[in-house]
């Protein structure tokens, strides 16, 4: 039988999603109160408000999903927005020029408001719903799905 040998990073990574798993599962505990602990022993009870969006961060962590924390009045640049949308910047460009999402102008460059792109998006991904669900309406009609 072989034996395989693990790595430093295999046995750290190996450790980590151990820690997140736990970490979830505790988050996802409703009758128990989360505190932080500081180095002094004091004790902070986590709100229930930061426990949601703790949760919510963990649990796109655990699936390999991107996590961005930006505050709501921040302005992106073109990149840091079509990141975001995961599309190419490019395409963000004609988006703008469309007047799809607004910007602002500063100098030569453009900047689009957390807030604003986001509107764009919940938009977005809303009518990729309505489109997904006609197509399955329309799948089942013509007996497709069963």
């Amino acid at each position: 039988m072989l034996k395989q040998k693990l790595s430093l990073e295999s046995v750290i990574q190996l450790e980590e999603a151990e820690a997140i798993a736990k970490l979830a599962q505790t988050l996802n505990q409703e009758t128990s109160q989360i505190k932080l602990v500081e180095s002094n022993g004091e004790e902070v009870l986590i709100p229930e408000s930061v426990r949601s969006m703790l949760r919510d961060i963990v649990k796109k962590i655990a699936s390999g999903q991107p996590i961005y924390l930006i505050p709501h009045n921040h302005e992106l640049t073109t990149q840091e927005a079509a990141d975001i949308l995961n599309v190419s910047r490019p395409f963000l460009i004609k988006l703008l020029d469309e007047e799809e999402i607004p910007y602002i102008k500063i100098g030569k460059h453009r900047r689009i408001r957390f807030q604003d792109l986001m509107k764009y998006k919940e938009k977005r991904d809303e009518k990729r719903g309505k489109a997904l669900d006609e197509l399955i309406q329309m799948s089942q009609e013509a007996g497709f799905y069963e």
